[in-house]
């Protein structure tokens, strides 16, 4: 494991971001600056020329994802980072590159939204995230960090699987975990001659026919195969590629099951461990992959009809899923922010002990 014996640097999670999406060997950055991703930006400003490879403030969001997309088309490794609104304007891009197989890699350092909303930490670009975001049918992988370690694990895995897969993949934080200060150590850094061929893309064609890439298919007999191949390739990153952690399961049955990622998986952590020295036994389920969702894995870890308590930083969006997994075999419960509001581990506590009384009562 490379982390073992490493000495840690104490970094920012957009600066952990930026350092592991360069180690991942990323030839190409295209990005605009927006609160609260800035730092993501401003490192590969400063490293990325560095190294001999591309940095571009471009004019626009519209224009970053455009030039993430041709990169990629050409045969580099190609990112871009933004936050809520400028992701919402990117759409479009991402949506070409998924019809036209194109892999990319995009991180979202979400913020309060709808509109301009606000610059302090949400979740509530989870159904953007999960559900496609831009036109068509079609889904990005999606990887939620719930440390700066994990920002850097993830950012460097998510290179590898959109090659791997030939599709967006989307980093999805909210402003706390991009902001906050922890200790991590990066895997190795890769030199771009390193990297696997692409052997698809429209360079090198000194030796062989031009290639031509497209999201365009005119004859919808066509276009409906080469969508159904897609979604193919789908069900086999929903059985290879679904991650997620599982805490307080060990020692059999349990009161409650917490389920949460990103900024509210740390405080139903905190929450949890309240349960404890009050006599309550909590279950904490994370999604790291947010697409694909765990959805049998947590099926399992809800048994019996045992309460379910959600918490995220949105009004009601990862709650759909963990409601689709549980299938009405157990009631499911809502604890939600809004605005850049973050719960705290006290009312988390409160809530999860209240739901266990009630259910106690009703058996």
């Amino acid at each position: 494991m490379y982390r073992d014996n490493q000495e840690k640097q104490l970094m920012k999670g957009n600066d952990a971001i930026a350092e592991a999406a360069i180690r991942a060997g990323c030839g190409a950055y295209f990005g605009y600056p927006i609160t609260p991703q800035n730092e993501i930006i401003t490192y590969m400003a400063m490293h990325m020329l560095q190294r001999g490879r591309v940095f571009i403030q471009a004019e626009s969001e519209v224009a970053a994802i455009n030039m993430v997309y041709g990169a990629s088309a050409a045969g580099a490794r190609a990112m871009t980072s933004s936050s809520s609104p400028g992701i919402s304007l990117k759409q479009e891009g991402i949506s070409y590159a998924a019809g036209a197989d194109i892999p990319l890699v995009v991180v979202n350092v979400v913020r309060g939204g709808p509109g301009l909303g606000s610059i302090a930490p949400s979740q509530s670009d989870y159904f953007q995230a999960t559900r496609g975001g831009g036109h068509g049918d079609y889904y990005s992988l999606v990887l939620a960090p719930k440390s700066v370690q994990e920002c850097a694990d993830l950012t460097y895995m998510a290179f590898d699987l959109a090659d791997q897969y030939r599709m967006p993949v989307i980093v999805l934080l909210d402003g706390v975990i991009g902001q906050m200060m922890e200790g991590v150590v990066f895997p190795p850094e890769r030199s771009l001659s390193e990297l696997p061929p692409r052997d698809w893309t429209v360079g090198a064609m000194v030796h062989r026919e031009s290639r031509h890439i497209s999201s365009l298919e005119l004859v919808p007999e066509q276009m409906e195969a080469k969508t159904k191949a897609r979604f193919s390739r789908y069900e086999r990153i929903k059985a290879a590629e679904t991650r997620f952690e599982a805490l307080g399961f060990e020692q059999g049955p349990v009161d409650l099951v917490l389920v949460a990622y990103g900024t509210s998986a740390r405080v139903c952590l905190g929450a949890k461990q309240l349960a404890a020295q009050a006599g309550f036994k909590l279950g904490l389920f994370r999604p790291i992959t947010l697409w694909p969702f765990p959805t049998e894995a947590l099926a399992q870890h809800v048994q019996g009809g045992t309460p379910v308590l959600t918490v995220e930083m949105s009004l009601g969006q990862l709650v759909e899923d963990v409601k689709l997994a549980v299938l009405g075999k157990a009631p499911v419960h809502l604890l939600g922010h809004c605005g850049g509001v973050i719960p705290t581990e006290e009312e988390v506590f409160g809530e999860a002990k209240h739901l266990i009384m009630e259910n106690r009562r009703k058996s």
